[in-house]
């Protein structure tokens, strides 16, 4: 064969083992080992569940009622019960409710002129030039007209038109719905985990009428029972409900599931979680109405409350042989990862690295061996005399051990 660069890729590398006494080496190994075997039976297959193939997009639906009532003052308008009807926005339910805890009444509003509010700083004036006509009032409740008017016997402001009076900015101290601490609100979560058809309700399937109008939900004693008490959530959230009613906030529920598919599908429940999501909440809306001589009125109202976003995630692990394979195979190269680094230690960073590096790797050269090599030998010893310093009564001459011919 000619000569040259090429020939090095016609040579051929086989592997050699030999035993080491080196009890440094041999308990790093074996730490290595029971690392990589803690590893693949605690985290991937226990903790990770790497046997298993997983869903993490299911598919969810959610429907919402709200129960209760309350009565509270409306100025100029008396005292007015408040049901389902009148504080859940919107009256469907969804993903997303509010429920009224406390507003601002402004009652007997009509288009037409009058002044302006002083707590609007856009519509001060002092005369009619500072009000020009047709020009809206910024964050104000109408259209300047031009004239510059008497609010009250202290302030003077720009007349507007818009529907009058202006709206009542009076806020009471105390929330005017205090009872909507002890409502309730139903919460209905189906998901459905398209990759193993399966489906999954957090309320509990029964034939019983009245079960869902006593129940109320406690993750020890009914953690089936999908309706919650107002102030409990609250609570939860890590606000005190008479604080967050007054001006309003939003409160996030979350329904986490996590379904083992390997178990009875009666294991898999829903985890509730609630977080404060902000302070203060509000916004308007109006009712209107004709009087005996057909003209438009309005009642204006501020309303303050709670906002409930609610949110769905989930995954659902079944056994699949592909991930457990490729799970077990990450195992398998994570033993052999353990042989290369105790290899790497014993070849470069060992006191007689020199000697374990000439005793492990031997070239063979047409039909003989280049350099002297000695061999563990399993079946026979040499005797004392005939091995060479440094090395063990167990090992022999490799012409002793087998032919020279390559």
């Amino acid at each position: 064969m000619a000569g040259g660069p090429c020939r090095g890729l016609l040579h051929y590398k086989t592997a050699k083992f030999a035993l080491t006494r080196n009890w440094r080496v041999g308990l790093l190994h074996r730490l290595l080992q029971l690392g990589v075997l803690g590893y693949l039976l605690g985290w991937v297959l226990l903790v990770r569940k790497g046997y298993q193939d997983t869903d993490r997009a299911p598919r969810s639906a959610v429907v919402t009622k709200l129960k209760g009532a309350a009565a509270a003052e409306v100025r100029g308008a008396g005292r007015r019960l408040w049901d389902a009807a009148d504080y859940a926005r919107p009256p469907q339910g969804g993903n997303v409710l509010f429920l009224v805890t406390n507003f601002i009444a402004t009652a007997g509003q009509a288009q037409g002129t009058c002044p302006e509010s002083p707590s609007v700083p856009a519509g001060m004036c002092t005369e009619d030039a500072d009000c020009p006509m047709g020009e809206p009032v910024v964050h104000g409740n109408g259209i300047k007209t031009g004239k510059c008017v008497m609010f009250n016997t202290t302030h003077s402001t720009c007349e507007i038109y818009g529907w009058c009076p202006v709206e009542n900015s009076t806020l009471s101290r105390k929330p005017l719905l205090a009872e909507a601490e002890n409502f309730t609100l139903f919460i209905r979560n189906t998901v459905h985990f398209t990759k193993f058809n399966f489906s999954r309700c957090n309320a509990l399937q029964t034939n019983d009428p009245y079960y869902f109008k006593s129940c109320t939900y406690d993750p020890s004693l009914s953690p089936s029972c999908p309706i919650f008490r107002v102030r409990d959530m609250v609570e939860a959230a890590g606000e005190t409900f008479g604080d967050l009613a007054l001006l309003g906030g939003s409160i996030g529920v979350h329904i986490e599931w996590d379904c083992d598919l390997d178990r009875p599908a009666a294991q898999c429940q829903p985890q509730y979680s609630f977080s404060l999501q902000d302070r203060r909440y509000n916004f308007r809306t109006a009712s209107y109405y004709w009087d005996s001589q057909r003209l438009l009125y309005r009642t204006l109202l501020k309303l303050y409350g709670i906002r409930f976003d609610i949110s769905v995630h989930g995954q659902a692990g079944k056994f699949s042989i592909i991930p457990a394979a490729v799970s077990f195979g990450t195992g398998i190269a994570f033993f052999g990862a353990a042989t290369v680094v105790c290899d790497l230690v014993l070849l470069y960073l060992d006191a007689k690295a020199d000697f374990y590096w000439k005793e492990k790797f031997e070239e063979i050269h047409n039909g003989s061996k280049r350099g002297r090599c000695w061999l563990l030998s399993a079946g026979a010893r040499t005797s004392p005399s005939a091995v060479p310093s440094g090395h063990s009564a167990w090992e022999k001459p490799c012409s002793e051990t087998r032919g020279t011919q390559a």
